[in-house]
């Protein structure tokens, strides 16, 4: 395996490859005054390094590497041809390039392609089209270098994004009720945290218990993101027995949402809603000056007795001083027309600022919205940069109302923002007042996504100190680092919530996997470990084949959660063996008995923890077998 990159995403792909898949991987990462580093991230890479070092002993002494292929470490300014050649490219089964420019990853690509045509690539591109495009390209490329086609085991590519991947678990554990999600073909997975049963209560399962809680909730063991934390650690994918002979454990439970999400709303395209158009100001008092014409026409309706169609006409001529005078008319005729004319003086100005606001609504559609007065429960989110942008995207799809604040006006996600006209507060985020411009104090949750663990760190502890309660989610690299936050915080604010979060420890697993040739759908965090999904063809597996769903389970390792059918056969021919034929639209089906006899010809969408999907899926390639 070879890795390539320029940040933390390339320590933490190899640490996992490493040590959770055994493999022998080659590092190309710049020299080190030219890295592009992350801030706090010593401890993490350190760690890492060791645990690398260990791996690396372990399988020279028992003699299952290749000693030739050592693992290494190169560096490179950039993945030239001479650079990719001297990491053995040429040999090696899977590249990923993970560098932050995705020029660079494309460049790098296409000369990889062409050195080896069956390497099986992983790219991590932020652009979701481009990379759609450059995937058929490559794969076109390898299917013609090969003399085969699509399927004929020819190199694969797979382009993922970091921000991508990290959004609906960073977007979901702001909400109420939702801390982790995943999407899987369209379908959205929920993971609730249920707390601890009372005597006598059955804790609702949903779908299925995917993990116990920690033991004690102020000691969050396994916050390194480990995948032995200890008997007081989370327990990923218990068994029925396990779930029931917990006590005062909290559980983590799977449930399908039918919530696709609502529509954007109508000011989305950059034309304001009516009720932006006008100041509320400015509509109580066009509705004032209505009600008073027509006061004044059915007075003159009762004074008159004319009809109320023509007694409206009038008024309105009296309003607009266009009318004769009521000369020789009675009393109350004068007295109407008189009105009329004074209600008529105050709609010019009236008329005027309502014409002066559509001109400037108009003009400011296109910039940066401030928080409206009154704003509350909304989200505060810091830093509009890869993650922030796409986080932002998640939470206008769930039409949540977020406020973000941003230093940087050529930011990335600045159009993003104006295009979903979401208030913008531009200001360093340690400055005084710039979170009191956001409504912190009337927020229902903050995310700190910025680049820079000291700045979300320095921004939670002031929030905090606003309200004490908020919902907090920090973007924190170092696992020591966040480790020690989350416990000084749950400790200070026991009854508010709090979550640290790495971009790269949720998005290493999926590349990886990629890596290995998986179909990664998504990951859950469970407090600092994560569940992978997948989906797995059962063929070539015996932990799953000729096995019924029930057997197949393992505890803390996998777990069947739904079969892939195709649309027009029925669950029970599917249960009792009718195959299908023809090219038709497939969907998952939930809730399986765990009776059912897993096939060959079937296909699964499992729930796994690293070691877990390790173990189940392995190296393949190694036997000739596309994994």
């Amino acid at each position: 395996m070879v890795v390539c990159g320029d940040d933390g995403l390339a320590h933490r792909l190899a640490a996992e490859l490493r040590g959770v898949y055994r493999e022998q991987v080659t590092l190309v990462v710049p020299p080190s005054g030219r890295r592009v580093r992350q801030p706090v991230v010593g401890r993490a890479r350190a760690a890492s390094a060791a645990l690398l070092d260990m791996v690396n002993a372990a399988v020279n002494r028992t003699g299952n590497g290749d000693p030739g292929a050592a693992e290494r470490e190169l560096e490179a300014t950039e993945p030239t041809e001479d650079v990719l050649a001297d990491a053995g490219v040429e040999r090696a089964t899977a590249l990923a390039l993970v560098y932050d420019d995705d020029e660079t990853n494309i460049r790098a690509a296409l000369t990889a392609r062409r050195l080896n045509p069956r390497l099986r690539l992983v790219l991590r591109l932020y652009n979701r089209r481009l990379g759609q495009h450059i995937e058929e390209l490559l794969d076109q490329s390898a299917a013609l270098a090969t003399g085969g086609g699509p399927g004929s085991g020819s190199g694969s590519t797979t382009v993922l994004s970091d921000a991508d991947t990290a959004a609906p678990a960073l977007a979901a554990t702001a909400l109420v009720g939702t801390s982790k999600i995943v999407e899987t073909d369209g379908i959205l997975l929920r993971a609730v945290e249920r707390n601890p049963p009372r005597p006598g209560e059955v804790a609702d399962p949903g779908l299925c218990t995917l993990a116990l809680l920690s033991a004690t909730s102020n000691d969050p063991a396994g916050a390194d993101g480990s995948e032995d934390s200890g008997e007081h650690g989370p327990q990923l994918l218990p068994d029925s027995a396990a779930v029931e002979a917990a006590t005062g454990r909290g559980t983590v439970a799977l449930e399908q949402v039918s919530y696709s999400g609502p529509p954007l709303p109508a000011g989305r395209a950059g034309v304001p809603a009516f009720s932006e158009l006008f100041s509320r100001r400015l509509r109580w008092s066009l509705a004032g000056l209505a009600a008073c014409v027509v006061a004044l026409a059915v007075a003159l309706m009762v004074v008159t007795g004319d009809h109320p169609l023509h007694a409206t006409y009038v008024t309105l001529l009296d309003l607009f001083s266009i009318n004769e005078p009521a000369h020789n008319d009675d009393v109350g005729r004068q007295i109407l027309q008189l009105l009329s004319g004074f209600v008529g003086l105050l709609l010019l100005p009236v008329l005027l600022a309502a014409v002066l606001e559509a001109l400037g609504t108009f003009r400011t559609a296109s910039a940066l919205r401030k928080p409206p007065r009154g704003l509350g429960g909304h989200v505060v989110l810091l830093g509009l940069g890869k993650i922030g942008t796409r986080v932002l995207t998640r939470l206008r799809e769930m039409d949540i109302p977020v406020v973000c604040v941003e230093a940087d006006p050529e930011a990335r996600g600045m159009a993003t923002a104006r295009r979903l006209r979401v208030p913008v507060v531009l200001g360093d985020v340690t400055q005084e007042g710039v979170l009191e411009a956001a409504k912190i104090h009337r927020a229902h949750s903050l995310l700190a996504l910025t680049s820079v663990d000291t700045t979300n760190l320095e921004a939670v502890l002031y929030a905090r100190s606003v309200r004490s309660r908020l919902r907090v989610v920090l973007r924190l690299y170092d696992d020591d680092f966040a480790t020690a936050v989350y416990r000084t915080l749950r400790a200070a604010h026991p009854r508010a919530l709090t979550r640290s979060r790495s971009v790269t420890h949720l998005a290493a697993p999926s590349f990886a996997g990629a890596m290995m040739g998986r179909q990664i759908l998504g990951a859950i965090p469970v407090e600092r470990r994560v569940l992978l999904f997948a989906a797995v063809g059962v063929a070539g597996h015996p932990q799953l084949e000729g096995k019924t769903v029930g057997e197949a389970f393992r505890a803390g390792a996998w777990r069947v959660l739904a079969l892939e059918v195709s649309d027009g056969v029925s669950d029970g021919e599917r249960a009792g063996g009718a195959g299908s034929e023809g090219a038709r639209e497939s969907r998952l089906v939930w809730e399986l008995p765990s009776t059912y006899v897993l096939r060959g010809s079937d296909r699964v969408v499992l729930a796994a923890t690293r070691r877990g999907l390790a173990e189940l899926l392995g190296r393949r390639a190694r036997q000739g077998t596309d994994a």
